[in-house]
């Protein structure tokens, strides 16, 4: 029996991963260069997470950005309303400091970045330390369906921030 194309397993694009597989008994590892990358990765997750635990949110939902030195938001400023990122820094603040509720209320997609942040620093370190496959299957997620869903979670909370504006 031929398999056809609607009867194929879903992962049969993946034929030299299996002879691999097949062939070592064991699943392939990252070689030294990818497990870098994977440790750099979690480096750059770890530090905007440290940085956001280290800053205090601001209680109107937006400005805590400011604590970094940088000016206070010039579309805020100039049209009275937030900007598609508006809250994002003070809804990472309100999460690493395990406020997860305040933090949703706050900016909805900067909770999410922040988690996302969290989970992508455990996971590239299980593959710095592991050599693990898992980022390269991660980042198969990266299909256009999936990042015009973000993109429509970006617009939904910055519709949020709009509604619930306080300048």
């Amino acid at each position: 029996m031929t398999n056809s194309p609607s009867t194929q397993r879903p992962h049969a694009e993946l034929p030299m991963l299996r002879e691999v597989i097949a062939a070592n008994g064991a699943t392939p590892r990252f070689r030294w260069g990818l497990r870098i990358g994977a440790a750099a990765i979690g480096i750059v997750c770890l530090a905007l997470l440290v940085l956001a635990a280290r800053l205090s949110p601001d209680s109107a939902g937006h400005g805590t950005h400011t604590q970094l030195g940088l000016p206070p938001c010039g579309w805020a400023v100039y049209f009275g309303k937030p900007c598609a990122t508006c809250g994002m820094t003070t809804a990472w603040a309100y999460a690493a400091h395990g406020q997860y509720g305040r933090s949703l209320v706050t900016q909805p997609m900067g909770t999410l970045l922040c988690l996302a942040a969290a989970t992508v620093f455990w996971g590239a370190l299980h593959a710095a330390c592991t050599g693990s496959r898992l980022g390269w299957v991660v980042g198969r997620l990266a299909r256009p369906a999936v990042l015009w869903g973000l993109g429509a979670l970006v617009l939904a909370a910055w519709a949020y921030k709009w509604v619930t504006w306080n300048s």
